[in-house]
């Protein structure tokens, strides 16, 4: 027992992933780290999260949500700025992990992140087939219903055709390169950002002041036993709005292809998650004040009919077009840094060691593997199925990370590098980014706790069948 519990909790030397990760080519600079994260943050969620919690959960007060869900993701965003910098290698939260606590808590961690990419790429890539559809429809263009939805969705669906497409579309421009896909990224944002500008501004001309009244609702419960109203009702809003920050996390997945990743992964991650909390809230503070938060219930494009019922049907078409297009950027961040994870995973032997090699100095094994993990997923199951386990791993990775700056600090400046950027009011902050995930986390539905459960025995058992028996570190000792 003693050999197998030091083979698990063996630290691995970050020398060792410098070496592995140096014929990963370093061309991403701060702007396309901005670019990603807010490309990845600024997604789907939107244009339709706002809305959504403010009728079924604290009207008006969903700004007050998205202020509380922003400071707690900032808080996570410090410690993952300093890790990024301190050890700027692919995997991120993986990576970081298994230098500080050991290889099984990195796989814990890794795990955690993995089931995040999978179900995140499937996700955003039936969101954007159902907003795509929804597009043109109106021109009188419609798929055959077994090309246009998901075999297990209740649509008379075999395979969603159009998720299909787009995930290989995204898997074609990621095998060209990183920098090659930054180029695609930054324009896409840029007009992502734009779109939501616009929204904002036409719909400033729009709000009647008394739709902020009350602005936090009185207390009660919903006929599905959730909270409405009162500090209940922003915290639940909390939990469901948490799903519109996780995306921070994939910048950091590609610290290793990062040009002097000391300033731009600490720039790019508080940065991009800056702008994206500002926009989150302007949007949803807009959009409570153009129409009576109860219009918004059971709405699942409430930008688009606001704009419409407003007044500004061209408005609304070009803002929704715009956002299909933008989710492209989503898709691009998320199968960037599952790649990258899956590539880690090959690179350490926890998974076949085939996912470690690279081609053209890219991990487009892992590439192929997550692009047909994603079709599968995106084109099968249905949007709402692919939403449970997204904020419930990502949530268990940001508590490692946070508490994992407690046995990164005393090593700095001795086998890890100095960073440039440390997480400020040491050592409370990460008790805090650690307390503020967790207090998220409880905070989700049943259904979403069963489903990570039930991924974490998963990965427990094939990293005893397998991780465990293949990994470097093991072969090492033999």
């Amino acid at each position: 027992m003693s050999k197998l519990t030091e083979r698990m909790f063996r630290k691995e030397d970050p020398a060792v992933y410098q070496d592995k990760d140096s014929h990963l080519i370093r061309s991403l600079t701060t702007k396309d780290f901005l670019a990603l994260g807010v490309g990845t943050i600024v997604s789907t969620s939107i244009f339709t999260l706002p809305g959504v919690v403010a009728a079924q959960h604290a009207g008006p007060a969903v700004a007050l949500s998205f202020v509380v869900a922003g400071v707690v993701a900032a808080l996570v965003a410090f410690a993952y700025a300093e890790m990024s910098a301190a050890m700027p290698f692919a995997g991120s939260a993986y990576s970081w992990i298994h230098v500080v606590f050991g290889e099984f808590w990195g796989w814990i961690a890794g795990w955690a992140l993995l089931a995040e990419y999978f179900i995140a790429v499937a996700f955003v890539a039936s969101g954007l087939s159902a907003n795509f559809q929804g597009l043109i429809g109106p021109l009188g263009i419609k798929l055959p219903a077994s090309l246009s939805a998901a075999s297990t969705g209740s649509n008379g669906g075999l395979v969603d055709i159009i998720a299909v497409v787009v995930v290989v579309l995204v898997a074609l421009l990621l095998s060209r390169g990183a920098s090659q896909t930054a180029r695609v990224e930054n324009t896409l944002v840029v007009l992502k950002v734009l779109a939501i500008i616009v929204f904002i501004i036409v719909g400033l001309t729009a709000i009647h002041v008394q739709n902020y009244v009350p602005f936090i609702p009185k207390y009660h419960v919903n006929a599905d036993g959730s909270a409405f109203g009162g500090w209940q009702g922003i915290y639940a809003g909390v939990s469901e709005i948490f799903l519109a920050y996780i995306g921070f996390d994939s910048i950091a997945a590609n610290s290793a292809e990062a040009k002097n990743p000391q300033k731009t992964m600490p720039r790019g991650i508080l940065g991009s998650l800056l702008i994206a909390v500002a926009l989150f809230i302007t949007v949803s503070l807009v959009l409570v004040g153009m129409f009576h938060y109860s219009k918004y219930a059971n709405n699942a494009e409430p930008v688009g009919w606001a704009l419409r019922q407003s007044g500004h049907g061209t408005v609304a078409a070009v803002v929704q077009a715009i956002a299909v297009v933008g989710m492209f950027t989503a898709l691009i961040g998320m199968m960037l840094a599952g790649s990258r994870l899956l590539y880690s995973f090959g690179r350490d032997g926890l998974l076949p060691k085939w996912l470690g090699k690279l081609t053209n100095n890219l991990p487009d094994r892992a590439l192929i593997v997550l692009t047909i993990i994603g079709v599968l997923l995106g084109s099968v199951f249905p949007f709402a199925f692919l939403a449970q386990l997204i904020s419930a791993g990502t949530l268990i990775a940001f508590m490692f990370v946070s508490v994992g700056v407690y046995a990164l600090r005393p090593r700095e400046g001795k086998d890890i590098p100095m960073p440039s950027f440390k997480m400020p009011l040491y050592p409370v902050l990460p008790a805090l980014g650690f307390l503020g995930s967790l207090g998220v986390f409880w905070g989700l539905d049943i259904q979403a706790k069963t489903y990570a459960f039930g991924w974490f025995v998963f990965g427990i058992i094939i990293y005893f069948l397998y991780g465990i028996r293949h990994s470097n570190a093991g072969r090492e000792e033999k």
